[in-house]
């Protein structure tokens, strides 16, 4: 078995999710045009609230934020898996592996932290309305966003540094469309069972401590929902946590599912499938959940467009 120094020279070989079939051709221009239409929707979703004054709050500044991470998220993986599938390359160098898998992290991470954030912007907004100036106020919010980047980001600092600390064997197929930990440590000569035990610590800090903060938050905002003497109040409030919970369900139900559980228990398939769902799938269904269902959102776009600001 040959052993390979954590040197920046050598090359892994991303074998992919698509051949040439026809049928995989069709599910590569399917991805592909997921990808342009998430990235079009995140874009214009980041652009909208900047550019309407009205959006200039602390729920649609953390939504700003949510779009740039699910734009950044994507941005990450899609473009080399298409350059890869239409050259016919699939190498990708050590550095390059390193560049996704702190990126990949580090913006999973942000996410777990924002949504946890977004929560707390809801139950204080509803639950506490007469405060919220003061509880939710800017620099509050600007503090919450920006540790959120800086929890995330340490996050992947951390991942990165023990993926390069590994020695790879002479295998260095990964199964998979993009650099992930779960599909780099079964070609480690080095143990990484250490390494398992520290990812477990971390997903529990980035995913279960911020799923109870919104269920906290959301069990205050249901009781707080329900006890609402007005319809319209009642009806506007969930509206606005029912497009929130189907991201926190699209987003840490596939999260949970992908690194909570043991590395045995991983298959080369299942993991593609399910990175798939959540790195390309659902950043385009977030901006479709909250503008769908956010007349303000529907309003500010329909005004723009009227502008031509967006065009």
């Amino acid at each position: 078995m040959v052993w390979r120094n954590q040197t920046f020279n050598f090359y892994f070989i991303l074998l992919g999710i698509f051949d040439h079939r026809p049928s995989h051709i069709f599910l590569f221009s399917l991805v592909l045009g997921i990808f342009i239409v998430a990235f079009m929707e995140n874009i214009i979703m980041i652009l909208l609230i900047y550019l309407d004054t009205q959006l200039h709050t602390p729920m649609y500044f953390l939504l700003s934020q949510l779009s740039l991470m699910d734009l950044m998220l994507i941005c990450t993986t899609v473009p080399k898996m298409a350059f890869n599938y239409l050259s016919g390359r699939k190498s990708i160098s050590l550095a390059g592996c390193g560049i996704q898998i702190f990126f990949y992290v580090s913006l999973l991470g942000a996410e777990c932290f924002l949504l946890a954030v977004m929560a707390y912007d809801r139950y204080v907004a509803i639950c506490n309305p007469l405060r919220y100036t003061v509880l939710m106020n800017q620099k509050l919010c600007i503090l919450m966003t920006v540790a959120s980047w800086i929890l995330g980001s340490l996050d992947g600092i951390i991942v990165l540094a023990a993926v390069l600390s590994f020695s790879y064997c002479s295998s260095l197929e990964i199964h998979h469309f993009f650099c992930d930990v779960a599909g780099l440590l079964p070609l480690s000569c080095t143990d990484t069972s250490a390494f398992e035990r520290l990812l477990f610590i971390c997903c529990v800090v980035m995913l279960v401590l911020p799923v109870s903060v919104i269920i906290g938050s959301y069990s205050r905002v249901l009781r707080a929902v329900i006890s609402m003497g007005s319809e319209e109040s009642r009806r506007k409030a969930f509206t606005t946590c029912s497009s929130h919970l189907s991201v926190v369900g699209l987003y840490y139900g596939a999260a949970m599912f992908m690194y909570m559980r043991p590395a045995s228990s991983h298959t080369p398939d299942q993991d593609k499938m399910v990175s798939a769902f959540y790195t390309i799938l659902t950043p385009m269904l977030n901006p479709l959940i909250y503008s769908l269902r956010n007349k303000e959102v529907s309003r500010g776009f329909q005004k723009l467009l009227r502008k031509g600001k967006l065009m």
